[in-house]
């Protein structure tokens, strides 16, 4: 191990021990769940920017995290930082026999199959000890705290491995289509006078319906909609910049004024 990790455990442990810091003291793993999120979108966003001394940071920052769960975990006697250390280098193992077996050399899209097949069969022999009895699903493991359009990405993709699926793009655009008729029928209804829950579970459905088109159509869905906030933020930033050069404010125009900056934003682009 080296020297400076093995500093960063050793502040870990000091940060939790009893005169260490109150604010660490006190933490669990559920209060530290959503930082360790969040330290997992900067590391995104760095990435994506191609901020390489940014990326250092954050990834530094994520290690913390992980470093911050494993020292609680030893503390209650379930595992420790090299107990994780180990069960990703098994992981790895076992899921590259071609790399460190006797398998012949692969392209990414074989080895893509084959890491999602033992994946699979790791699924099976856990749910096979699961110890409330319950049934095992192909969709089982996927957890319920990813964003829930990457979830849905992940659950079509699941269900696509059994032969749930479309067998053409287009009949998933088709459903596209289909579910946002019903987005349609459902706000007519409300705006008669109609329970309003019905557009929530349409528009839902639409939303799951767009994931999985991008699935289909080999796009990340989360990454093309962060695409898109940028985009929209780009243009819309660039709106109010070209109305404050005009000496005026954004925010008193009219909707057809505003229409217009936007086409020429775009147009600019």
């Amino acid at each position: 191990m080296s020297g400076r990790l093995s500093e960063l455990l050793s502040i870990m442990a000091r940060l939790r021990a009893a005169g260490g810091c109150p604010w660490d003291r006190e933490q669990s793993f559920a209060s530290i769940a959503p930082y360790t999120i969040e330290e997992a979108y900067e590391v995104a966003d760095a990435a994506e920017r191609g901020d390489m001394p940014h990326l250092r940071d954050e990834l530094g920052d994520l290690l913390f995290q992980v470093v911050f769960h494993a020292q609680m975990a030893s503390e209650s006697g379930e595992f420790d930082f090299e107990a994780v250390a180990g069960t990703i280098c098994d992981k790895l193992l076992r899921r590259h026999p071609h790399v460190f077996g006797a398998g012949a050399p692969l392209t990414p899209a074989a080895q893509s199959v084959i890491w999602e097949d033992i994946k699979a069969q790791e699924r099976g022999a856990a749910a096979r000890g699961l110890a409330d009895g319950s049934p095992a699903s192909h969709l089982d493991g996927v957890p319920q705290a990813l964003p829930a359009l990457l979830r849905a990405f992940k659950l079509s993709k699941r269900a696509a491995r059994v032969g749930f699926d479309f067998e053409h793009a287009g009949q998933t655009a088709d459903k596209v289509a289909e579910e946002l008729a019903e987005v349609r029928e459902a706000a007519a209804a409300a705006g008669a006078g109609h329970d309003q829950r019905a557009i929530f579970e349409e528009i839902g459905d639409l939303l799951f319906a767009a994931a999985n088109l991008a699935r289909k159509l080999d796009v990340d869905a989360e990454a093309a909609l962060r695409a898109a906030n940028a985009k929209f933020e780009r243009r819309f930033r660039g709106m109010e910049s070209l109305a404050a050069q005009r000496g005026e404010i954004f925010a008193d125009l009219n909707l057809a004024a505003q229409e217009r900056l936007w086409q020429e934003v775009k147009r600019d682009e």
